[in-house]
């Protein structure tokens, strides 16, 4: 199964800005990344009005986009994937990073930044890792908020890759 690491922390924190770091570190290694937003409301990611969002509401199960640049596809669910479920769907890929899904079973880096408050939002037996801008006192890497690069060589240590 291919490894996966969720960047966990609250609202605003900072984890978009280190996925994106990461994933140029980590690319620059040679690894080929996935990434899986978690989007936590209830509304379409397909924009209403657009046609693959008329086909979906027209009833088709599943609606595929396709450009030269790129493949897009739209599945209408039952329930809320579980992230295992998401991760068996990425194929050709030697990690997955996620954003959110702090409450899914998966080893995670958490952002803390003092300013947002210094309370953690992931249960600690589940972090590998904290990225943040003060001390903390988890007998856990912790890095600064602006060293992707040791955060990327830190994941490709402890992940084989």
């Amino acid at each position: 199964m291919t490894p996966l690491v969720s960047i966990v922390g609250k609202s605003g924190i900072g984890k978009t800005t280190l996925v994106e770091k990461l994933v140029r570190e980590l690319k620059a290694r040679g690894l080929r990344v996935a990434v899986v937003k978690h989007h936590a409301h209830a509304t379409p990611i397909d924009p209403p009005g657009k046609d693959s969002w008329r086909f979906a509401e027209a009833g088709a199960d599943a609606v595929v986009v396709s450009s030269p640049a790129e493949v897009a596809r739209f599945e209408r669910v039952a329930r809320e994937l579980t992230l295992a479920e998401i991760a068996a769907r990425l194929e050709n890929v030697d990690l997955i990073l996620t954003e959110g899904f702090k409450r899914e079973p998966a080893p995670k880096i958490e952002v803390s930044r003092v300013e947002r408050g210094t309370e953690l939002v992931a249960r600690v037996d589940e972090l590998i890792a904290v990225v943040s801008d003060h001390p903390i006192a988890l007998p856990l890497p912790r890095f600064d908020l602006d060293d992707a690069p040791g955060v990327a060589a830190f994941l490709c240590e402890r992940l084989g890759l």
